[in-house]
């Protein structure tokens, strides 16, 4: 994907006229990673925001004692780490490349002066940080208050939506980080997909998982 495909397809600009787009195009500059690259770190100033152009990035928290907690996988065409963007505040996550990717970066004041003249942007922003906000809401709610085998569950189905609703989908990341993202460790994952799997729940070939009995997933 290229610079001004990234920006025509995403979702923050979608329906802006053309010169609005050649605005925000001017003031995107283009960042490549190498795989387990650091894009920033919990706590940084934020400096502005980016979109995924190619490869995968992970957000992420780390305890003080280590342990890492992954928040969210972002793919092409998908933005991240604009919610402290007005505000000014720090990163409230790290943000890693998970393999070598490349990313359109916003800086912010740049992008604060241009959405100042144009509130399409401000109100397509606003849209997105809702979503953000309501998968945020309902992992937190996931991790909270369901245990693990129903957080797996409903990893599952809705990797399953977002792959067009097929039984088979495929993991877009390892098994490593799939537990560190249900908040659980590489072991307990592997006992629950087997347990799942002897259920009749689900079939593992690695990473393609295919969906054996929806019902009884959705009730977990």
């Amino acid at each position: 994907m290229d610079k001004r495909t990234g920006i025509e397809s995403n979702m923050l600009f979608q329906g802006l006229p053309a010169e609005q787009m050649d605005a925000i195009e001017a003031i995107g500059i283009v960042r490549s990673y190498g795989r387990g690259e650091a894009i920033f770190f919990d706590g940084d100033i934020c400096n502005g925001f980016y979109i995924v152009l190619e490869g995968k990035v992970k957000v992420y928290k780390m305890s003080f004692q280590g342990k890492e907690q992954i928040l969210h996988i972002f793919g092409e065409g998908q933005p991240f780490g604009e919610v402290p963007v007005f505000h000014g505040s720090p990163f409230p996550a790290s943000a890693q490349a998970l393999m070598k990717t490349k990313v359109l970066f916003f800086p912010r004041q740049a992008f604060i002066d241009l959405v100042t003249g144009t509130p399409a942007i401000a109100l397509s922003m606003l849209a997105v940080l809702s979503m953000r906000l309501r998968k945020f809401t309902s992992q937190i709610e996931s991790l909270s208050l369901k245990e693990v085998p129903a957080r797996l569950a409903s990893y599952l189905l809705f990797l399953s939506e977002e792959q067009g609703g097929r039984d088979t989908v495929e993991l877009e990341i390892s098994k490593g980080q799939l537990a560190s993202l249900l908040g659980t460790i590489p072991e307990t994952l592997s006992r629950i997909f087997s347990r799942m799997s002897d259920e009749g729940l689900l079939q593992v070939e690695g990473k393609k998982i295919t969906l054996l009995d929806r019902s009884a997933l959705e009730e977990k």
